[in-house]
């Protein structure tokens, strides 16, 4: 594939899954996942025009959580796909694997982790920045009890990628979204997507969510030193109440320093954001480029960006296995 210009402006995004690579336009999807006997399985599915496309997209704030929630949902539906697909032992020829993308499991799993994010990264940090302004005497209380939250936030955050990125099924899982950030750093650049070419490009990118988390964490200090002093009940109910607002902003901002990386100051505020990527991802080996860009290749096909040729992977009939 061939893109001789590309776009001043970029919107696509992804995440990695098992075995594959979940990419997202303006206004379609597509995972593709290698099953066990070395195809590549392509499901794609159209956007919400209204969340995508519509009013909600073009209002700040309020489209960073319609699109952070919608997001989530898109997410685990992806993580199901590629369970589906990477674990079947046999599957006929082009059969796509069933309950695809369905069922309200998938919401109730979106909630559950959702739920479990905040008790731990967000009301156990209050608990603590709690205990530690209840020790501390003297001095200004509010500002220092959000500064240990905020760390405590942090500490929790890094320590738990780096635990889970010492599994070898997570590893794997990070070498397929260090595929995602290097193909769409590869289409930015305007370059024909090849693994070979595509393998140059850097592992980090401005957008990616691992970015967002810092950001959010950054915000989350600035906005609750902002409030009065706090009973441990109100301040936790503070910290989910909030979240909300704390989310948007942390959209607006990755959204405003993504556009703006050509500025010197931009770049250097947003280098920790980077920095934090490098437990998210490992260098992708050439099977996984080319689910990656198999995955962003169907995507453009589906918005009109591109013209696929016949011969590439990835171009067939729709949720076809293309043989690697």
């Amino acid at each position: 594939m061939s893109n001789s210009k590309a776009p001043t402006e970029f919107n696509y995004g992804g995440q990695a899954v098992i075995e594959g690579v979940m990419m997202r336009g303006s206004k379609a999807l597509a995972v593709a996942v290698r099953n066990p006997q070395g195809e590549i399985v392509v499901h794609t599915e159209p956007l919400s025009a209204r969340i995508y496309g519509g009013s909600l997209a073009r209002v700040p704030f309020l489209r960073g959580l319609t699109l952070l929630w919608d997001a989530l949902g898109l997410g685990v539906k992806s993580l199901m796909f590629s369970a589906e697909v990477a674990l079947e032992e046999e599957r006929e020829g082009d059969e796509e694997p069933e309950k695809i993308f369905e069922g309200p499991a998938q919401w109730g799993t979106v909630l559950i982790s959702l739920s479990i994010s905040i008790a731990l990264f967000f009301l156990f940090p209050a608990f603590v920045g709690d205990l530690f302004v209840r020790w501390l005497a003297d001095g200004p209380r509010p500002v220092v009890s959000n500064m240990v939250e905020g760390v405590v936030r942090l500490i929790l955050i890094i320590a738990y990628i780096w635990a889970i990125g010492l599994l070898p099924d997570v590893k794997r899982l990070f070498g397929y979204h260090g595929a995602e950030h290097k193909t769409i750093n590869a289409y930015e650049a305007g370059v024909t997507l090849t693994p070979e070419s595509v393998a140059r490009f850097s592992l980090e990118h401005p957008r990616c969510g691992t970015a967002f988390l810092l950001t959010v964490v950054v915000v989350s200090i600035l906005i609750y030193t902002l409030l009065p002093p706090l009973s441990l009940p109100i301040r936790l109910l503070s910290r989910v109440i909030l979240l909300p607002v704390i989310a948007g902003i942390a959209y607006e901002f990755i959204r405003f320093s993504a556009k703006h990386q050509d500025n010197g100051l931009i770049r250097l505020i947003t280098r920790p954001n980077l920095a934090l990527q490098r437990l998210t991802t490992r260098e992708p080996d050439a099977d996984m480029l080319e689910v990656a860009i198999v995955a962003f290749q169907r995507v453009l096909a589906v918005e009109g960006a591109v013209v696929l040729v016949e011969d590439e992977p990835g171009v067939g009939e729709p949720e076809a296995a293309v043989p690697i």
